[in-house]
C-alpha cells in the first residue's frame, strides 16, 4: 500500500514539463504568388487536395505509377525508415511506466558442516526514475516528432516517386518523338543525295550541292545513334524507378500523342498551401523534437530521484516458499543531484538551443524553397501555352517553306542553298516543338509536386 501511494504521488508530481512552448515560426515567404507579364491573372484560386489520379489522365502513367510505388526500392526504404523511428519512440516512451521483471534465486551454502539454503521468487521493479521535471518525458516528446517527421518524410519520398516517374516516362515519349524525327530527316535527306548524285552524274548540278547535302544527312544520322542511345538509356531510368520491366504496352508513344495526358492543376490561393507540403512538415516536426529536447537539457540540472522495488516470497525450503508467513518486499529510494559536471549541462542546453535555431533554419528554407518550385512552375505555365501555340506555328511555316523550295529546286528555279536552309529550319523547329510539349507535361507535374500533391 506505501509503495502505490509513492507511485501515484510520483504520477501525479511527474506532470510538468520544462519544455519551450511551441510556437510556429513566421513564415519567410511571401503570402502570395508572384504577379508580372510571366504569370497568368487567372492563376490564383482556391483547390482541395489531388490525388496523382485525378492529375495523371493517360492509364498507362497511371499503371506505371502504381508499379513504382509498389516496387521502388528507395521507396521501401523510406518505409523502413518509418517503421524503426516509430519502434524507437515506442522504446522511449516506455521509459515513463515502471517495469515489472519476475525473479526467482536458490542458494546453498555450506560452512562447518551445515548446510544453508535460501529460496526466493518475487516481483522487481528496476530504478525507475520519478519524472519530476519532465525530462524522460520531453525526450520521449522528441522521439514522438522525429517519427512524424520521418512518417513525413516517406510521404515527401512518395510525392517526389510520382513526379520522377512520371517526369521519366514523358521523357522516354520526347526522345521517341526526336528520334522519329531524325529518321524521317534521315530519309529526306538521303533522297536529296541520291537526286543531286543523279543530276551531278547528268552534268546539271554542281558538286557543292551534293557536298550541301550530305551534311544534312550525316547530321541526321549521328543524331539518329545518339536518340537510339537516349531512349534505351530512358527506358532502363523508368525501369529503376519502377523497380521491375515496365511492360512495352504501358510505354508512351510519341510525345505528340499525350496531349490530354495529364490535367490542369490548380493553384491555391495563397501561399499557405505549403505548410501542407510533407517535406515542409517534415522539418516543421524536426523543430517541434528540438524544442522538446531543451526541455530534456534543462532538467539534467534538478535531482534524480529513482525507485527501486521488490515483494514476494523467500523461504529455506523449496516447497514452503509460497507459505504463510513467507511473503517479503523491500523497497528503496535514491536522488542524486549535479553539482559539478564540468559544464557538461550547461554546454548540453547550449547545443540542444542551437539544434532548435537550426531546426528553424531548415524549416524557413524548406518554406522559401517549396515557394520558389511553386513560383517557377507558375512563371512557366503562364507562359508555356504561348509558347507552344508559337513553336507549331513556326513548325507549319517551316514545313511549308521546305515544301516549296524543294519543288522549285527540282524545277531548277533556287539553288540548292534555299533548300539547304529550309530543311534545317524544318529539323530544328519539328525538335524544339517536340522539347516545348514536354516542358508543358512537365510543368504540370512540376506544379502537382510543388503544391505537395
Amino acid at each position: 500500500m506505501r509503495l502505490a501511494l509513492v507511485l501515484l504521488s510520483a504520477t501525479a508530481l511527474a506532470g510538468c514539463t520544462l519544455e519551450p512552448i511551441y510556437v510556429r515560426p513566421i513564415s519567410a515567404a511571401p503570402q502570395a504568388w508572384p504577379v508580372g507579364a510571366a504569370y497568368s491573372a487567372a492563376q490564383a484560386r482556391d483547390t482541395a487536395p489531388l490525388t496523382y489520379a485525378q492529375v495523371i489522365l493517360d492509364p498507362r502513367l497511371r499503371a506505371v505509377i502504381d508499379q513504382a510505388l509498389a516496387n521502388n526500392q528507395d521507396l521501401a526504404a523510406a518505409v523502413a525508415n518509418v517503421q524503426i523511428a516509430r519502434a524507437q519512440y515506442r522504446i522511449q516512451r516506455a521509459e515513463q511506466f515502471p517495469h515489472l521483471n519476475g525473479a526467482g534465486q536458490a542458494t546453498e551454502s555450506h560452512a562447518r558442516g551445515d548446510t544453508t539454503r535460501d529460496y526466493t521468487a518475487a516481483l522487481q521493479m528496476p530504478a525507475f526514475e520519478i519524472d519530476l521535471f519532465g525530462r524522460v518525458r520531453s525526450l520521449s516528446h522528441a522521439a514522438q516528432e522525429d517519427y512524424f517527421a520521418t512518417e513525413a518524410g516517406a510521404r515527401a519520398a512518395r510525392l517526389t516517386l510520382v513526379g520522377e516517374t512520371a517526369n521519366a516516362w514523358l521523357a522516354l515519349a520526347t526522345d521517341s518523338s526526336l528520334l522519329a524525327i531524325a529518321q524521317d530527316t534521315r530519309v529526306s535527306a538521303q533522297k536529296t543525295v541520291d537526286l543531286i548524285q543523279a543530276k551531278l552524274s547528268g552534268g546539271v548540278a554542281p558538286r557543292t550541292d551534293l557536298s550541301q547535302a550530305q551534311t544534312v544527312l550525316q547530321q541526321a544520322r549521328s543524331d539518329v545513334a545518339e536518340l537510339t542511345t537516349a531512349v534505351a538509356q530512358d527506358r532502363n531510368a523508368l525501369d529503376l524507378l519502377v523497380g521491375a520491366q515496365v511492360a512495352d504496352d504501358r510505354l508512351p508513344g510519341a510525345v505528340e500523342g499525350l496531349e490530354g495526358a495529364l490535367a490542369e492543376v490548380p493553384a491555391g490561393l495563397t501561399s499557405a498551401i505549403l505548410l501542407t507540403r510533407p517535406d515542409v512538415e517534415e522539418a516543421e516536426h524536426r523543430l517541434r523534437a528540438a524544442n522538446a529536447q531543451i526541455g530534456a537539457a534543462r532538467a539534467a540540472f534538478f535531482p534524480t530521484i529513482d525507485l527501486t522495488a521488490l515483494a514476494g516470497a523467500a523461504s529455506p525450503q523449496l516447497g514452503a516458499l509460497f507459505s504463510r508467513g513467507t511473503f517479503t518486499w523491500q523497497g528503496q529510494a535514491g536522488a542524486s543531484l549535479p553539482i559539478f559536471a564540468g559544464g557538461a549541462n550547461v554546454a548540453g542546453l547550449a547545443q540542444a538551443k542551437g539544434e532548435r535555431a537550426l531546426a528553424v533554419a531548415q524549416y524557413q528554407k524548406a518554406i522559401q524553397s517549396a515557394f520558389r518550385d511553386v513560383a517557377d512552375a507558375l512563371a512557366r505555365r503562364g507562359t508555356i501555352q504561348d509558347q507552344l501555340d508559337a513553336q507549331s506555328a513556326l513548325t507549319a511555316a517551316a514545313q511549308q517553306a521546305y515544301d516549296l523550295s524543294q519543288a522549285r529546286y527540282r524545277e531548277g528555279i533556287d539553288p540548292y542553298l534555299n533548300t539547304l536552309d529550309a530543311q534545317r529550319t524544318l529539323y530544328s523547329a519539328q525538335r524544339s516543338l517536340a522539347q516545348t510539349r514536354l516542358a508543358r507535361a512537365q510543368n504540370l507535374v512540376a506544379l502537382y509536386v510543388g503544391l505537395g500533391g
